[in-house]
């Protein structure tokens, strides 16, 4: 296996665990965290912060969460999954950009 083929295996990895593994939040809460989409309000408004301007969450955002019914564990969860799903796109608009600028199609990484 490549390192290439080993980064994306470990990406993969991580992304299946985040959305699918155990935890107090729901999967489909999990999702759509990940996807940063359907959430209602306040967690709307955290994962937005989190995906957009992580420099921006304050502790006001996390206790309305935490008002509106979530456990620490779930906020921490879905926090999470806002974090790691921006991180996924944006690392897979970085592969499409370099295979784009490179003249390469390389390895399929569309999931």
């Amino acid at each position: 296996m490549s390192d290439e083929d080993g980064k994306w295996a470990a990406h993969r990895a991580l992304v299946d665990r985040v959305l699918g593994g155990d935890g107090r939040a729901s999967a489909e809460e999990r999702a759509r965290a990940f996807h940063n989409d359907g959430l209602s309000p306040p967690l709307d408004v955290l994962v937005g912060k989190v995906v957009d301007s992580p420099a921006q969450v304050t502790d006001a955002d996390v206790a309305a969460v935490t008002a509106a019914g979530c456990t620490e564990d779930q906020v921490f969860e879905l926090v999470v999954c806002a974090a790691v799903g921006q991180s996924a796109r944006l690392y897979e608009a970085g592969l499409a950009a370099l295979a784009e600028a490179t003249g390469e199609g390389g390895p399929d990484h569309a999931a």
